[in-house]
């Protein structure tokens, strides 16, 4: 059955959706615009995952060769990222293995946007991600001026 008000009316949807499923009104469903959402949930997950890492790199790569400006701004920032990146993980646990590939496509976007905000050449930083994955995560990590 679709619903029109999925539409017209997300949150009124959203509402009748979940009272329908707690009576266990299953005709009442609308299956498809449900199925969608749900998969639109994970994905967004998956978008913050990238995100969070890519502001993540930014701030280490700024750090790491600019430390001369290090600010509490710029460790707010690394540690904002590092508590979402956790929180995220702990809500959805299977997303650990995709931290490889979103590592992999946040770092060269952290480098550009680092080499954007502290006009430093983008050959200034390292093209591969000179960081494990266990480093990036850890809250006690910040690189030294000479690594």
């Amino acid at each position: 059955m679709t619903d029109t008000r999925y539409e017209a009316d997300f949150y009124q949807w959203t509402q009748a959706q979940a009272a329908h499923l707690r009576a266990k009104e299953w005709p009442a469903l609308d299956v498809d615009h449900l199925a969608e959402e749900i998969e639109s949930l994970g994905a967004s997950d998956r978008r913050a995952l990238r995100s969070y890492l890519l502001r993540l790199s930014q701030h280490l790569l700024k750090w790491h060769y600019q430390p001369q400006r290090r600010g509490e701004s710029w460790q707010q920032g690394i540690d904002h990222a590092r508590l979402q990146i956790e929180l995220i993980l702990e809500d959805s646990p299977s997303l650990r293995a995709f931290l490889p590939e979103a590592a992999a496509w946040a770092y060269p976007r952290g480098r550009k946007e680092a080499a954007k905000e502290t006009g430093l050449p983008l050959a200034t930083f390292p093209e591969v991600c000179p960081w494990s994955l266990e480093q990036l995560q850890d809250e006690n990590f910040l690189p030294a001026e000479d690594t």
